[in-house]
């Protein structure tokens, strides 16, 4: 393995903001040794938000797009620098995900776009970027998704005990590391995503803290089984989704049958629809010693304490009590990912996204050589 420092930069569908994690990396060890957190501007996200949701726009547009998101991750990654002292020659690659606009790993054409263009990092920084990690596995006939299962078995699997780590991002995933048993793992729906919108749609407000809304609602059951009810839920592993399926129209779809609820009710149950569908899929699979909870969902308290009550028998806790912050797992992740493909190891694992093999996934944009 090519160790090193190496810097994760993630954004997801959540849009709460560019987290950056710096870490050192060799075989056996990971050691998370900074992290920051870079505000993604309001209008940015929007911006964002309304392709996910499917409106038109130019490829003019598109390209902007990209490139400014390309600059803000780039500012992001100088920030951290500055903030630790560094420069360009302490840190062997970035690992950058993108922010997802498009995810459709169904159909003729299966495709996945990330946009926030790379080069920009690296003219920035002066430092090689590693990104386009998802495109490689669908290539092969995988899901190009989830991909952290492969870190979190590398960091987390344990000889005897039975553990699964679920990301609660805009999207839920779930990787089930069993003794003695293939590491699977998919998306389980939405995470934070519906939450998020509809408070944003009703109160101006980017998320429910500590779920504070939702708990002053109640569940509305036949919502809730409704809402239960769609497709998606039923499809077996591998799968993965996005904003693209889950989001404000699917909210109106299933708001129509039931004209007159209470916004926080909405809340309530949209809420319980992550939790239940979290659990659903983690009984399916036969359940679970402890519960490792990672992601901006598991700093919510009634969402974490919903998981607990259908889960009983399981530890759920969050990461940090195994030495992984919550917060930035998924940035951890694609630093690692980086590391992989830096030193021509395989980042995927097929009997989580239905590849046809194990690859190193991405591209690698060279930065130019110190003179």
């Amino acid at each position: 393995m090519k160790t090193g420092r190496y810097i994760g930069v993630m954004s997801g569908t959540s849009l709460d903001g560019v987290d950056v994690v710096l870490a050192a990396i060799d075989q056996h060890v990971v050691a998370q040794q900074a992290s920051y957190c870079h505000p993604i501007p309001l209008a940015l996200r929007q911006e964002i938000l309304n392709i996910n949701q499917g409106q038109s726009l130019t490829l003019s547009q598109l390209g902007q797009l990209d490139t400014r998101l390309g600059q803000l991750f780039a500012t992001a990654v100088l920030t951290l620098l500055q903030r630790e002292g560094l420069d360009a020659s302490d840190i062997t690659a970035i690992g950058c995900h993108g922010q997802t606009v498009w995810h459709e790993p169904g159909g003729a054409a299966p495709n996945t776009l990330q946009i926030g263009d790379n080069n920009q990092i690296v003219a920035a920084t002066g430092i090689t970027v590693v990104g386009d990690f998802r495109r490689r596995d669908m290539a092969l006939g995988g899901q190009g998704a989830p991909l952290v299962p492969a870190f979190h078995q590398a960091l987390l699997m344990h000889p005897t005990e039975r553990r699964m780590v679920l990301n609660i991002g805009g999207i839920a995933n779930l990787s089930l590391l069993l003794p003695g048993q293939p590491v699977r793992g998919f998306d389980t729906g939405p995470g934070n995503m519906l939450i998020d919108s509809w408070i944003w749609r009703n109160k101006g407000k980017p998320f429910d803290h500590e779920g504070q809304w939702a708990q002053s609602g109640r569940v509305i059951a036949p919502l809730l089984n409704l809402m239960m009810q769609d497709p998606w839920f039923a499809l077996a592993p591998p799968k993965s989704t996005g904003r693209e399926y889950f989001n404000a129209a699917w909210v109106d779809g299933q708001l129509r049958h039931f004209p007159g609820i209470a916004a926080e009710d909405v809340q309530a149950t949209l809420t319980e629809l992550t939790a239940s569908t979290i659990t659903e899929q983690i009984l399916l699979h036969d359940g679970c010693d402890r519960l490792l909870v990672c992601g901006g969902g598991s700093r919510n308290p009634l969402l974490m304490a919903r998981l607990a009550a259908h889960l009983p028998g399981t530890e759920v806790t969050n990461t940090d009590s195994a030495g992984i912050s919550g917060d930035d797992m998924e940035a951890l992740a694609f630093a690692w990912l980086a590391s992989q493909t830096m030193s021509g190891l395989p980042g995927n694992l097929p009997t989580v996204t239905g590849a046809r093999e194990a690859s190193i996934l991405g591209a690698i944009y060279p930065a130019n050589p110190a003179v």
